[in-house]
């Protein structure tokens, strides 16, 4: 082959790759295109473990599309008050939030099966529940008349009972109280007697010292430490039989989601993934060390009477038959919890309580 020959067909080559770079620029862009979401959390930038698994979903997409997809966080009551998260998100007003389905029963009481009822599961059948045993694709399946799409983003593991200004011994101690108390918990605990409250989270000390409610549970030592419920409400009980293992939410605007990139869907799925069981071990680490700073600065730490779990767990299948018989979303999710939930108990009971009664014993005699 001459040299003239040669270079042309090299120039052809050559325009040839030029195109087809040309071709793909405009391909990985639209793939990886710049965009701005705003999240509003339901939590103060107090209570630092709930409200930095919001930053931390924000931080993690930034650093995994190279600052493309950029997240805005806003702390409760910033741009959109705490309980009406996510129907700012349901009306397209900001893109996503991270909150609790519980704190909007009032449009549908199947929203509480998104975060927790009473004598339901604790948080690692929950996760397992959602993520192997079909529980999110069914709450999905109910949020998509809402425009709403959820991913679980957080679990505190099982929260305490509460702050009470009295001591609760019996039921009938429990009738005309009023207590600040979320999700489906107020209804079981209405049929004992208990007048339910809801009531934002930096609302409540404020209620509390004020005497407009007489009790309030909210998540466990960690944070209630940090609100200072013990300096209004000495006597502190356990354990929250309504929330055994409690999960926190990111909610999206099913169509700006829908919208996203697969690629972009991916990487928010994984980071919701990562702060899921970030939150779970957060608490875990933080909350012994708290609940011996509340008992040295005065509360007093009692369990609920035998008599009281009895009664309330009476109420609790009271409540649920009476929901399932008017609302088909509401027993279909619920039904599905509770076969998962009985196939996970079984389980439980033979290994990690087993094993995990053993050890308590041996932290209660000193021997560990």
């Amino acid at each position: 082959m001459d040299r003239r020959a040669f270079f042309r067909q090299a120039g052809v080559a050559g325009v040839g790759a030029a195109a087809a770079t040309a071709l793909a620029a405009p391909a990985v862009a639209q793939e990886n295109p710049e965009i701005t979401w705003r999240l509003t959390s339901s939590f103060p930038k107090s209570l630092d473990v709930l409200f930095d698994s919001a930053t931390e979903i924000a931080k993690s997409v930034s650093e995994a599309t190279g600052g493309k997809f950029k997240i805005q966080t806003y702390a409760a009551g910033e741009i959109v008050p705490p309980l009406q998260a996510a129907d700012a998100v349901s009306a397209g007003t900001v893109e996503m939030a991270h909150t609790c389905a519980y704190y909007y029963v009032g449009k549908d009481p199947t929203f509480a099966l998104g975060t927790a009822v009473p004598f339901g599961l604790n948080a690692r059948l929950t996760n397992s529940w959602f993520t192997v045993g079909g529980g999110n694709d069914l709450l999905n399946a109910f949020l998509e008349q809402h425009n709403l799409y959820a991913l679980p983003a957080g679990n505190t593991g099982a929260q305490m009972g509460g702050w009470f200004r009295k001591e609760i011994k019996t039921v009938d101690d429990l009738k005309g109280l009023k207590m600040r108390i979320a999700g489906l918990a107020g209804q079981v605990l209405s049929k004992v007697g208990v007048t339910p409250q809801q009531i934002a989270g930096g609302d409540v000390y404020a209620a509390l010292e004020k005497g407009t409610i007489d009790a309030t549970e909210f998540v466990g030592p960690y944070d209630d430490h940090k609100l200072g419920f013990y300096k209004v409400a000495k006597y502190y009980y356990y354990p929250a039989f309504w929330e055994g293992g409690p999960a926190v939410h990111a909610f999206f605007n099913r169509e700006k989601f829908n919208a996203l990139p697969k690629s972009y869907q991916r990487v928010l799925t994984d980071a919701c993934a990562r702060v899921n069981a970030l939150m779970l071990e957060r608490y875990d680490a933080l909350n012994a060390k708290a609940l011996r700073e509340l008992v040295a600065q005065g509360a007093i730490l009692k369990p609920f009477s035998q008599d009281i779990m009895d009664v309330c767990y009476k109420a609790a299948q009271e409540v649920y038959a009476e929901i399932s018989a008017k609302n088909e979303n509401f027993k279909k999710i619920y039904d599905s919890q509770q076969a998962f939930k009985k196939d996970g108990y079984l389980w439980l009971q033979i290994a990690d309580y087993s094993f995990d009664t053993f050890m308590m014993m041996q932290q209660r005699k000193g021997t560990l």
